[in-house]
């Protein structure tokens, strides 16, 4: 990397200014998107699958401060390269809140941060920053989304090692029954909180105890690979332990080692199977080196405002759609008569509804055939969306979290539909 010798005196002053203008940028972006950030931290700080993000940020100061002596001998160029991705996070924000959805808008604040800095320090120095950069990412709470996954994989790891080990068990979609009881593998057993987790571990671990990229890629595929067997032999472990004794012992036994203990574990054996493998020496530069880029032309000024104007797109575009969003819904609705069918009382035994809060109706009924098949519609009515009544939400749709029944697996469904099977009180299944 070709540096002039500049005194130092002389590069603070080269630095001050684009620095304070990202300073500006970025208080300009949380401020914009508040709402966005808040919602981000309260996840971070109330929901145990992202407590990991909290650290995030300190980590990526700490990956800054350890590269810095390298990174201010580069010169700090403002240049508009970085709207580009600028841009690209305003759209993904602005489809996460057209469909209300939240990881698309956190993804686009993300998204904007990164180019932010891109955009007011210049190509040269993102390049020097670009894995603290990158490690943005993992401000994003992500992972729900992938929870029937998992849970679907840790029972089937279940059921294999419990054949191994010869207990008569029945697997039932995230189901296992044995002689003497009955396990779910729930959301919270899914392992998806240790696995993302993991994944940010694993990404930090990879770039500072690794130089070969082939090392780092199976270092991380590892750190995908490893947390979910190890989650499916303790689930294993627990329904064993239940077999043998009773349930109400498994459970305990399970809330003892399930936890941040498991967690540490976990990246206990991982660390000390990869450690021979190690290839970064110590002292080694963190950054290769950078082309020195040309002289740019944009103003840190320029390149301020040009960043707020693109900024302030997706925020007024929605704000013009949300002034005439509200979609008038009349004050009373009724269910469809369907040509053969016909209305039949609600099973208040096993009663069902689906969860969609906030809607401006909501109906349910049952309808039977001639052939004694009965088939339950609910209809969710929004005229418009906004905090607490949204139709995308957490825990929206046929399953409740709150509610009796449990999801079980999916079904092959017909087009443009999703066929889910639950399991309520007393093993009812439904369709």
């Amino acid at each position: 990397m070709a540096t002039l010798a500049v005194p130092a005196a002389t590069r603070a002053d080269l630095w001050r200014t684009p620095l304070i203008m990202l300073g500006i940028t970025i208080t300009a972006l949380l401020a914009l998107f508040a709402r966005d950030a808040a919602a981000m931290v309260t996840i971070w700080w109330t929901a145990s699958t992202f407590t990991h993000c909290l650290f995030i940020l300190p980590i990526t100061l700490w990956l800054v401060s350890i590269r810095w002596d390298q990174v201010r001998l580069m010169t700090p160029q403002p240049g508009l390269k970085g709207l580009v991705m600028l841009g690209a996070g305003a759209g993904v924000w602005l489809l996460g809140s057209a469909a209300d959805f939240g990881m698309l808008r956190h993804t686009g604040l993300v998204v904007m941060l990164q180019a932010s800095v891109w955009i007011l320090l210049g190509t040269q120095v993102a390049r020097g920053l670009l894995f603290p950069l990158f490690y943005l990412v993992f401000l994003i709470p992500f992972g729900d989304e992938l929870v029937p996954f998992f849970q679907t994989i840790t029972a089937k790891i279940c059921i294999w090692l419990l054949e191994v080990a010869h207990v008569p068990a029945k697997i039932d979609g995230i189901f296992i029954t044995v002689p003497n009881g009955f396990y779910q593998v729930a959301a919270a057993c899914s392992g998806i909180k240790f696995l993302v987790a993991m994944l940010a571990f694993g990404a930090l671990a990879a770039h500072v105890c690794f130089k070969s990229n082939v090392r780092r890629a199976l270092f991380m595929l590892a750190a995908v690979i490893v947390p979910v067997i190890a989650n499916g032999i303790r689930a294993f472990g627990t329904i064993y332990i239940g077999y043998l004794t009773n349930t109400d012992l498994a459970i305990s036994v399970d809330h003892i080692i399930y936890g941040w203990f498991f967690f540490g574990f976990v990246i206990i054996v991982l660390m000390l199977a990869s450690w021979p493998f190690f290839d970064r020496v110590r002292g080694a530069p963190w950054i290769d080196p950078v082309p020195t880029a040309p002289k740019s032309r944009v103003t840190p000024l320029a390149a301020l405002f040009a960043s707020l104007l693109l900024m302030l797109v997706p925020v007024g575009w929605n704000t013009a759609v949300a002034a005439n969003g509200h979609i008038p819904v009349p004050h009373h609705i009724d269910l469809p008569a369907v040509p053969g069918w016909t209305r039949a009382p609600i099973d208040n035994d096993h009663p069902w509804s689906p969860r969609f809060d906030g809607a401006d109706h909501r109906l349910l009924g049952r309808y039977r055939n001639a052939a004694g098949q009965t088939v339950d519609l609910a209809i969710a009515l929004y005229g418009w969306q906004g905090e607490g009544r949204k139709l995308v939400g957490y825990g929206h749709g046929a399953v409740d979290p709150d509610g009796p029944w449990r999801w079980t697996n999916d079904l092959p469904a017909p087009a443009d539909a999703k066929f889910e099977r639950l399991m309520g009180q007393d093993k009812v299944t439904r369709l």
